[in-house]
């Protein structure tokens, strides 16, 4: 009950105070740049690294992204920034 009273109060400032949903809902935020550049930033970890996948762990579920030659350019606690040629990107639910 707790939890859920904690959402609608995140959700409540968010939208009455006018900040940002992915810092308040503890969200991922994903920003590429045509297919070969990926920042994620507010993730939980890396799960697995190759040059054709990545997969981080999210405060809910996981990101898949699949493609080409990566390369990890910025490996921070919570950001991460990819180089290579990306074909997918993908959300997986607990």
């Amino acid at each position: 009950m707790a939890k859920k009273w904690g959402t609608v109060l995140r959700s409540w400032m968010t939208k009455n105070m006018e900040l940002p949903q992915d810092v308040m809902m503890d969200l991922p935020r994903i920003t590429m740049i045509g297919q070969i550049h990926i920042y994620i930033e507010n993730h939980r970890g890396l799960l697995s690294f190759s040059d054709k996948e990545i997969r981080l762990l999210l405060k809910q579920g996981q990101l898949l992204v699949k493609g080409k030659a990566f390369v990890i350019k910025t490996i921070l606690p919570e950001e991460i920034m990819l180089e290579g040629k990306i074909d997918q990107v993908t959300y997986l639910p607990d």
